[in-house]
């Protein structure tokens, strides 16, 4: 974690406070920028773009710092309009996993990340009429396969029985 970031929730000051943001993309088809609070948010983003965030409500679960195989970050957006909804529907629907990536940033300097940016995969989304609520992970040991690299007669022809 950032020192500003150390700083920030240790003392709670009143004019610097995190401000949490989430990337939804499913592959080209859409993407979309959210972040908590009543207040769009231009922000920098990897490479130096700078990109609007729109203000949504929304609550995050981070996962608890550890080892196990898998972690799982939840969060739900509260969703007037029904936007995310339709497009969470539309990447069902042609079959594409969504992309979740979550920042943190502080009102004090919104040219980068106050920390590096979390990618994820959703594994699990359900949308109502009202809320969009979805269950991204990353780091998934415990399904990897091992050795990562497959052998196969294709790559290793002395694995084929030849008589």
């Amino acid at each position: 974690m950032s020192q500003v970031l150390q700083r920030i929730y240790a003392s709670a000051p009143v004019n610097d406070t995190p401000i949490h943001t989430l990337e939804l993309k499913a592959g080209s088809l859409w993407e979309l920028r959210i972040c908590d609070g009543f207040d769009n948010v231009m922000a920098g983003i990897e490479g130096g773009e700078v990109v609007l965030f729109e203000a949504s409500g929304m609550g995050i679960s981070l996962p608890a710092r550890g080892v196990k195989g898998r972690q799982d970050l939840q969060f739900q957006i509260d969703n007037v309009t029904g936007k995310a909804v339709s497009l969470v529907e539309q990447a069902n629907n042609a079959g594409i996993k969504i992309d979740v990536i979550y920042r943190v940033y502080t009102t004090s300097d919104l040219t980068a990340p106050s920390e590096p940016a979390i990618e994820m995969k959703a594994v699990d989304v359900q949308a109502t009429g009202l809320s969009l609520n979805v269950v991204a992970s990353f780091n998934d040991l415990v399904n990897k396969a091992w050795p990562k690299k497959r052998y196969t007669p294709s790559i290793a022809p002395g694995l084929k029985y030849f008589s």
